[in-house]
């Protein structure tokens, strides 16, 4: 099939309507950026933004999914997916402790990190490999490589991403626990 000139035309016209509108409902944070305080919940108020855990991928491309449906209504999403090439790499979104590497049949491959106060945990699932030496109890820092982004578990393999969900807990409790909080806005705050 090949397209014309006007076909073209009508792509990149299409292209730049989509990046106007972006960049109107969507300011980019730089990971390292000053930022104002703002509470990860009621149940938190000592939130920072966290960094996108997938590298390379700008703020402008993050879509909020943790509202939507899993599982045809049976279940809320309660986490964002991050589309990303197979294998792009995953990086720890805050300084944390690998808490626990282990395979579901939904998440897939999975790494639980739970933050030096123990009150987060950032849930990394569909992970197509760990980072060589990843294991539990190993201290991780903002932008350390952890993971691979993939499809495995429930994830249609031809859409590899990041599922990523961050949950609010208390510190003795366990690694699967907590109350999901929507992590869209700690990458991405409207103007």
């Amino acid at each position: 099939m090949r397209i014309g000139a006007r076909g073209w035309a009508g792509i990149v016209v299409a292209v730049l309507l989509c990046v106007l509108f972006l960049s109107l409902c969507v300011r980019i944070v730089p990971a390292d950026a000053p930022h104002d305080s703002e509470p990860l919940s009621s149940a938190s108020s000592s939130a920072t933004e966290l960094l996108i855990p997938v590298e390379g991928v700008p703020a402008v491309v993050l879509t909020d999914t943790f509202t939507q449906s899993r599982a045809n209504g049976a279940r809320p999403h309660d986490a964002i997916d991050i589309m990303a090439a197979r294998g792009s790499t995953v990086l720890a979104a805050a300084d944390g402790r690998i808490e626990k590497l282990f395979w579901s049949e939904e998440g897939g491959r999975t790494v639980y990190e739970r933050s030096p106060d123990g009150r987060r945990i950032y849930y990394y699932a569909h992970l197509d490999s760990y980072a060589p030496g990843l294991h539990e109890g190993q201290a991780v820092r903002r932008g350390d490589r952890i993971a691979a982004v993939g499809s495995t578990g429930n994830a249609d393999p031809s859409a590899p991403h990041l599922h990523f969900a961050v949950h609010v807990a208390e510190p003795r409790e366990p690694w699967h626990g907590g109350r999901a909080v929507n992590p869209y806005p700690l990458f991405a705050r409207s103007p």
